[in-house]
């Protein structure tokens, strides 16, 4: 991964919304949650936001559990890549694929966070042809530790992508600490 940015931290009204779009069924809190992603990268300046623009780059969101999408009836992820994509012109492309880790994250500590996403992602076959040298921009709707964001990037990074860069809407940050990017080491 090469860098992680994140609109808001996750504590009051962005921790609402980000509950109401996962457990609440509140698709349309997407919409504006996807339209603060995207003005996130333009406020980061010209420079970055026409990198983001350029071609050639793609917008993949990370993948939810096959039992927790068919709960939802969505995968939140995407609801928000695709608002982001839409906005930016760029392509969606869902070549991410997820098996296993079908249990929740939100009480792990960050190595049984990193064991239950290891070797849980995949590339379509159908679409792995349009990853080489190819720019992604990999959408989530939390960066809590980076487990899953580390391994679902660590996939396209082998499949050739040329940089990832992580966009989410909120960061649950330890401490309640400040900052609204992160540098990937």
């Amino acid at each position: 991964m090469t860098a992680a940015r994140y609109a808001y931290r996750l504590e009051g009204p962005a921790a609402d919304l980000v509950h109401a779009l996962k457990y609440e069924g509140w698709r349309e809190a997407a919409d504006f949650m996807s339209r603060s992603m995207t003005r996130l990268l333009s406020d980061r300046g010209a420079s970055e936001a026409s990198e983001v623009r350029s071609e050639p780059g793609i917008v993949v969101p990370v993948p939810t559990t096959g039992r927790r999408e068919r709960a939802r009836g969505y995968n939140q992820a995407r609801l928000l890549a695709n608002g982001f994509a839409t906005s930016t012109g760029l392509r969606l492309r869902s070549i991410l694929l997820r098996a296993g880790s079908e249990g929740s994250q939100t009480s792990l500590s960050l190595d049984e966070r990193r064991e239950n996403v290891r070797g849980v992602f995949s590339l379509s076959e159908n679409d792995r042809a349009v990853l080489p040298g190819t720019r992604v921009i990999l959408v989530d709707d939390v960066l809590t530790t980076g487990a899953t964001a580390c391994e679902a990037a660590q996939v396209l990074a082998s499949g050739g992508a040329a940089s990832v860069l992580l966009l989410t809407f909120a960061r649950a940050l330890p401490g309640g600490g400040t900052g609204q990017s992160k540098k990937a080491a």
